[in-house]
């Protein structure tokens, strides 16, 4: 995104894991971390599809590991929330149907060679990574204060802080910036499911004073001088999968930079690492992390292209977006000497055959640094300074 000069607005969302699609992508990455956990080689492609009592999964795997589906499916529900007929869905009483398969041997065959460095791209497509010094994570403002909104809406769930809250919510920030700086939450907007019979005016006080003023900063946020949309139908009792259907992979904005930057169409969830869907798009963020962390420019674009079966990747452009010290010439050639991008050496280096992806699955898989969020990393700035120079 090439931002403009002067005043403008930007707005990001995010959702909470009681969401729908994020129940469905909670799903097929909580099947992933199974078959990961026994066999860690696993070929997994799961796409959820959730809605009125029932959830249904399919895909193709190939795997020496074992996974009990429904149990869970079911547990997965559970850790939710969604334990009441009431809700519409129930992790006891829903029904779970299952259509996989073995993944089709016409692309493992582009995948597996015998050399492991010469393993192929599971799938063509181009994938991107961007990071910004927006915050100290190097993440647009508007969609990480989206996900600390949507991250503190379920914690008050369930500490029971707000008793009468439901899983189902959705929250969205706008800022306003002024010659590409984030300087103040311009508006608000939170939606939450919540129990029956609860007046509008407690929802509004409840979230304002127990959500929205504790968790953002007061030199960005000013509840006199902020637009706040809170439940504006005046009620959310029907909500989740029974409020609307949830399908895997149909939150990729929110997944990545909030509409910030580029992105390829990919989903992630669901999908191992020898899916360049996921695993390019993590390197990505790796790569852009470390060149705004270097300080070689205060926002940067990556984009990663590949061809089925191939190694390589076809095409890769590292961008400052015009804010560079470098050109994106120098920057790119940097990129090239400093990271591998064939897939084996991504899977490598970011240890992307671990059993981490369910964790991934909710609040962004981008901005946040938990351990095993290891394209958040920041160790190549040296490298990529000295590249650049050279």
């Amino acid at each position: 995104m090439i931002l403009s000069k002067g005043k403008y607005f930007f707005t990001s969302e995010s959702v909470t894991e009681g969401h729908p699609d994020k129940v469905a992508d909670q799903i097929s990455d909580a099947v992933l971390d199974a078959l990961m956990a026994e066999d860690p080689n696993s070929r997994v492609a799961c796409e959820t599809l959730v809605t009125t009592g029932m959830a249904f999964i399919a895909g193709e795997v190939t795997s020496r590991g074992y996974a009990d589906l429904p149990g869970i499916v079911r547990q997965t529900i559970k850790n939710i929330g969604y334990n009441s007929s009431e809700m519409g869905f129930d992790w006891q009483t829903c029904a779970v149907i299952s259509s996989i398969d073995k993944q089709s041997p016409d692309i493992a065959q582009g995948v597996d060679r015998t050399k492991p460095e010469d393993q192929g791209a599971g799938d063509q497509g181009m994938m991107f990574g961007f990071a910004c010094d927006d915050t100290p994570t190097l993440m647009p403002a508007p969609l990480y204060w989206a996900h600390q909104l949507s991250q503190g809406l379920t914690k008050l769930r369930k500490d029971k802080v707000i008793p009468y809250l439901r899983p189902d919510g959705k929250t969205q920030v706008s800022f306003e910036y002024q010659d590409g700086k984030p300087v103040r939450i311009h508006n608000v907007v939170v939606s939450t499911q919540h129990d029956d019979h609860i007046p509008q005016a407690q929802i509004v006080n409840d979230i304002t004073q127990k959500l929205l003023i504790p968790t953002l900063p007061a030199n960005i946020f000013d509840p006199k001088d902020c637009e706040i949309f809170i439940n504006t139908t005046g009620r959310f009792v029907i909500g989740g999968p029974m409020g609307d259907a949830g399908l895997t992979g149909r939150k990729i904005i929110q997944d990545t930079y909030g509409g910030y930057g580029h992105h390829g169409g990919g989903a992630f969830s669901g999908k191992d690492a020898s899916k360049v869907d996921r695993s390019a798009a993590y390197m990505a963020r790796y790569i852009a992390k470390n060149v705004v962390a270097s300080g070689l420019a205060p926002r940067c674009e990556v984009q990663i292209a590949y061809s089925i079966g191939v190694a390589r990747p076809v095409s890769l452009l590292c961008s400052s977006l015009g804010s560079g010290q470098v050109s994106d010439e120098v920057l790119t050639k940097a990129v090239n000497e400093v990271f591998d991008l064939r897939p084996y050496f991504i899977i490598r280096d970011l240890d992307l055959k671990r059993p981490i992806f369910l964790k991934t699955s909710c609040y962004g898989h981008f901005g946040r640094e938990e351990p095993e969020f290891t394209w958040e990393k920041t160790d190549k700035t040296k490298d990529l300074l000295t590249a650049a120079k050279a």
